[in-house]
């Protein structure tokens, strides 16, 4: 009993056992990221939503451009979450939707087209951005511009 009692006062706590520390985007990394990709879309001429997401998918940063469409941000938002779930580019899950037995993809509850990229930093997911306004390529670049504030 003794030894079961010592064994119990010298093991780790057990909160320190099961929580485990991940990385997260700032506000201010989700504001860079904002920034950069509506200094792209208006570069090119384009009025987009940004949806900035941290690795749970949940919302960070929602802005939508001066005159980009009412439903911009929900189809953003739709992006960001695939983008950090799936911890890759919507690009490449339209990329694999378009391959043999693609069709299986249509199962999940995921936005299978290009506008949206994960953001990392040291090797780790942090967020996802995700962009609706223009053409899915379009959109894919704006968040990859959007990405590259985060080094």
């Amino acid at each position: 009993m003794r030894a079961l009692a010592l064994a119990l006062l010298l093991a780790a706590p057990a909160s320190a056992q099961m929580v485990v520390q991940k990385p997260v985007l700032a506000l201010a990394g989700a504001d860079a990221v904002v920034k950069a990709a509506e200094a792209k879309a208006a570069a090119m001429g384009l009025k987009v939503s940004v949806v900035v997401v941290d690795p749970s998918g949940v919302p960070i940063v929602m802005r939508r451009m001066d005159g980009a469409s009412l439903v911009g941000p929900d189809i953003a938002l739709a992006k960001a979450r695939t983008a950090a779930g799936f911890k890759r580019p919507t690009k490449a899950m339209q990329e694999a939707l378009m391959a043999p037995e693609g069709m299986r993809l249509l199962t999940l509850p995921a936005t299978l087209v290009d506008g949206a990229v994960p953001v990392m930093a040291g090797g780790e997911l942090v967020g996802a951005v995700g962009v609706s306004g223009a053409t899915s390529a379009e959109d894919g670049e704006i968040a990859g511009a959007g990405a590259a504030a985060v080094k």
